[in-house]
């Protein structure tokens, strides 16, 4: 995702001379194309994300369309303050990117673990809020955030993430896309969970169970729609997220069908629980430590499953 974030950046750049990049003393590897390009429009702010913020903020205010890069919390909770009150107050066209959501950066223990950051982001008022699916959601997102007039969190995955979509995809701030569809469970992702989505929809068809598959790419404003549509036209839904499951995704979700008084439908949330990790290692080890592995999430789901067909024969 990050490579894909930093190509379609680079393209808006060359179109728009008002965009300006501004880190925090990293990612050199992958910045150094943009800076070297566009030297009058990058700045490397050192590690200071209050500074960073501040400064993205008063370019905003000059005219400037300003994205903020650094990883995981770092661009977001140790300034959350400056952007609260500089960014979101002001609606700023500020534009903040943290790589490495969930648990991406695992090995470097809970300090780098972003799990609360969508809950956080999308109470912020007027604050749109984004976490793509894979490398093409990616690019397209960004593409998305730097046409859209005001602040802007785009939650990305760190590297090497595959691609899921198999062709163009129409993607749309606060439009879900649907990649599979059938009429015995939704499964609603958001973030790099979308490839395990696919994966355990494609195993539950093989048993005879069709899926529809929605990637929740856009957390705030959220599509009511589809899952209004969902909760109607399917039997149950599950939400799946590398993420607390409090407030992000399944919070989300569970708000809007709390108050749908003509689609009461059977849910699940499966994400993190409210805790710090104790645990250090890939993030494959840790999705797999907490529930988060295709195996542990079809087992859940096939559960679901069993107590709607039980219930509905009594």
């Amino acid at each position: 995702m990050r490579t894909a974030f930093f190509g379609a950046l680079a393209e808006v750049a060359e179109r728009d001379p008002q965009l300006h990049l501004i880190v925090g003393d990293l990612g050199f590897g992958v910045v150094e194309s943009f800076a070297a390009r566009f030297p009058d429009r990058f700045l490397n702010a050192g590690v200071a994300e209050q500074n960073m913020t501040g400064i993205a903020a008063g370019l905003a205010l000059s005219g400037k369309t300003v994205f903020v890069y650094s990883i995981a919390n770092f661009p977001i909770l140790r300034c959350l303050e400056q952007i609260r009150n500089d960014i979101c107050y002001h609606k700023a066209n500020v534009k903040i990117v943290a790589v490495g959501g969930g648990l991406a950066y695992g090995s470097l223990g809970m300090t780098h673990h972003a799990t609360e950051d969508l809950a956080i982001l999308r109470t912020l008022p007027e604050m749109t809020v984004l976490a793509p699916g894979d490398p093409r959601e990616a690019a397209a997102a960004t593409y998305a955030v730097a046409a859209h007039e005001g602040p802007c969190y785009l939650r990305l995955g760190r590297a090497g993430e595959p691609i899921v979509h198999r062709g163009p995809i129409n993607f749309y701030i606060g439009k879900a896309i649907r990649l599979r569809d059938g009429e015995d469970i939704t499964l609603i992702s958001t973030g790099g969970m979308l490839e395990t989505a696919v994966c355990v929809a494609e195993t539950l068809a093989a048993r005879g169970i069709e899926s529809r598959v929605l990637s929740m790419h856009t957390l705030k404003p959220l599509d009511t729609e589809a899952i209004h549509c969902a909760a109607k036209e399917t039997r149950a839904i599950v939400t799946l997220e590398e993420h607390t499951i409090i407030g992000g995704l399944g919070g989300a979700v569970a708000e809007y069908l709390a108050e749908c008084d003509d689609a009461r439908v059977p849910f699940r949330r499966i994400g993190l629980p409210s805790e710090f990790s104790s645990h250090v290692g890939s993030q494959n080890y840790l999705r797999q430590r907490y529930g988060l592995s295709p195996a542990l999430i079809l087992q859940a789901v096939e559960s679901l499953l069993e107590t709607v067909r039980t219930t509905s024969t009594h």
